[in-house]
């Protein structure tokens, strides 16, 4: 992707861009691929997660791809500018991770394999990059929006940390944290690798299973 900077520590919030009360732009109603709406509310019984692992378009294909995910789209969170553009998002100056929301239908699929999808599809080890992007941008991190999330995702991540370990690679670098505001990215971003199915995906695993025990 674009506009690529090197930070290694997300800005502060004296320093970050201003942002503005409006996003600038508008979000389409439906999924491309799905044809559900993509924005709030959801039907009742759709739970909501966030992810950030790096460039968001082969993220977010991951998780539309998964029976039982309701809707998905691409945005950033996690930082300190309100509505910033890609560009901002890109320049380091929002704090923002380029992240996921996943909507789903927590009887048809679990958390638990949500973060199965998260874990092993991108490299958690990496710090401020994933694969040849690098900032803060794309680092690794789950935002949760219950507290039944934050407790499955901290089991996740130190049983995926002991895999790690087993096969003789690094830590994880991963943030856990509350998921704040989610600023949904401009309309070519959605969806993107549907609309260019040929185009920019760097995800790469580890190569390491991630197996959750007693998820939900």
């Amino acid at each position: 992707m674009i506009f690529k900077r090197r930070e290694r520590e997300t800005i502060t919030a004296e320093k970050a861009l201003p942002g503005r009360d409006k996003r600038l732009y508008a979000v389409p109603e439906r999924h491309e691929v799905l044809g559900t709406p993509m924005q709030p509310p959801f039907p009742e019984g759709i739970a909501t997660a966030v992810f950030a692992l790096g460039c968001f378009w082969g993220a977010e294909r991951l998780f539309w791809r998964m029976a039982g995910v309701y809707t998905t789209a691409v945005g950033y969170t996690g930082g300190v500018t309100p509505n910033p553009t890609y560009e901002e998002a890109c320049s380091g100056h929002t704090g923002h991770a380029e992240a996921v929301l996943v909507a789903f239908d927590p009887k048809q699929v679990t958390y638990a394999s949500l973060l199965k999808t998260f874990f092993e599809e991108h490299d958690p080890t990496q710090g401020m990059r994933q694969g040849n992007d690098y900032g803060t941008q794309y680092r690794s991190a789950i935002y949760f929006t219950t507290e039944e999330q934050r407790r499955v995702a901290e089991m996740a991540l130190e049983q995926y940390n002991e895999a790690l370990a087993k096969a003789g690679k690094g830590p994880v670098t991963t943030e856990i944290k509350p998921a704040g505001e989610f600023y949904y990215a401009e309309d070519y971003h959605q969806q993107y690798l549907h609309k260019v199915p040929h185009g920019y995906c760097g995800l790469q695993g580890t190569g390491v299973a991630c197996n959750i025990q007693n998820g939900v």
